[in-house]
């Protein structure tokens, strides 16, 4: 997987959806992510409850880098990639 999807809705400090269903089970063990079905939803997510800084911390140090970052209503969306 070269390409990471990371979200953060309404808090600044956690918790932040790391990952979907199809995620690397190996990479989202690492970030320590526990995966949740929400309440409405027919897919599944990977979720920590760390902040946001310390998941881009723990990515940077696997290889990944921020790509792009934008807000969506009260959800902030960073992309990053894998080289």
């Amino acid at each position: 997987i070269t390409h990471l999807l990371c979200c953060l809705s309404l808090q600044e400090v956690g918790p932040t959806m790391v990952g979907d269903e199809h995620s690397d089970p190996n990479l989202m063990h690492y970030l320590g992510a526990m995966k949740r079905n929400m309440l409405g939803n027919h897919f599944w997510e990977y979720y920590v409850n760390d902040a946001p800084r310390i998941v881009l911390n723990k990515l940077e140090s696997c290889g990944y880098r921020v790509v792009s970052m934008t807000g969506v209503g009260q959800t902030l969306v960073w992309c990053l990639h894998k080289e």
